[in-house]
C-alpha cells in the first residue's frame, strides 16, 4: 500500500492527500515533520514534506508525486490527456506555486507564528502577491474549476496555497486578494463542501495544537 509521509497541517502534504482521496486510491499516512537528521534525510533528501512510499521506495516534491499518482495509479483523472491542457493545467499550478504560494509563505512567520520581519520582506511579499494574483486571474479559467470543467492538479494548489496567501494579505497589508476575482472566491466555496477538503480540514485542526507547540518549542 502507498504510504504517504508528512503532517496534516502542511498544505503541500495536503494537496496529495486530496488527489489520493479523490482518486479512492488506499493509503496510509505515516506523521513525519523530516529535518535533517541522518534518518530524515534517507527519506526525504531535503528534509521536507510530502514524501510518498512505495514498492520500489521514496518519491518526494509535490509536483512529481502528484504526477506519478496520476501516471501509476487508476482513479479520477486529475490531469488531462490532451498534452495541450495538461500543459495549461501544469501551468497553472507553477504559477500558484511560484507566484503566490513561495511569495506568501517569505511572510508567514510574522503572519501566523508572532514573529516580526523586516519591512522589505513584507513589501516584497505584497508586490508580488499583488502580481501573482494577477496572473491567475488572467490565465485561469474559473468554469467552475481553476482549469475548466474538471477537478484537477491545479486546484489542488489554489486550495492549498491561496487562503494562506490571502490570510498574509489581510493581515499584514489590510488586502482582498479575491476582491476582483468573485469566481475565484466561488471556487474555494465550493472546494470546501468537498467531504474530502471537509476530512483534510478536519484533520488539520486536530493536528493543530500540536504543531504549534512544536514550533514554540523550537524559538
Amino acid at each position: 500500500m502507498i504510504q504517504l509521509y508528512g503532517f496534516a497541517v502542511s498544505n503541500y502534504y495536503n494537496m496529495v492527500k486530496l488527489a489520493l482521496l479523490e482518486k479512492g486510491l488506499p493509503f496510509e499516512e505515516v506523521p513525519f515533520y523530516a529535518g535533517t537528521s541522518q534518518e530524515a534525510l534517507a527519506i526525504s533528501p531535503r528534509g521536507k514534506v510530502p514524501v510518498l512510499k512505495t514498492e520500489q521506495g521514496f518519491i518526494n516534491e509535490t509536483m512529481v508525486i502528484l504526477k506519478y499518482i496520476e501516471q501509476s495509479q487508476k482513479g479520477t483523472p486529475l490531469l488531462p490527456s490532451d498534452a495541450f491542457e495538461r500543459a495549461q493545467v501544469l501551468a497553472l499550478a507553477k504559477e500558484i506555486e511560484l507566484y503566490i504560494e513561495l511569495p506568501a509563505r517569505a511572510s508567514y512567520p510574522e503572519a501566523f507564528f508572532g514573529s516580526k520581519l523586516p519591512d522589505a520582506i513584507k513589501e516584497k511579499t505584497k508586490a508580488e502577491l499583488l502580481l501573482g494574483i494577477a496572473s491567475l486571474g488572467r490565465h485561469g479559467k474559473f468554469s467552475p474549476y481553476v482549469a475548466g470543467e474538471s477537478l484537477s492538479v491545479a486546484d489542488l494548489y489554489f486550495l492549498y496555497s491561496v487562503p494562506l496567501a490571502c490570510g498574509v494579505a489581510r493581515k499584514l497589508f489590510d488586502i482582498d486578494l479575491l476582491a476582483e476575482l468573485p469566481a475565484a472566491k466561488a471556487l474555494l466555496q465550493r472546494l470546501e463542501q468537498n467531504p474530502n477538503v471537509q476530512r483534510i480540514a478536519a484533520d488539520k485542526e486536530a493536528a493543530m495544537p500540536a504543531f504549534m507547540a512544536m514550533v514554540a518549542s523550537k524559538k
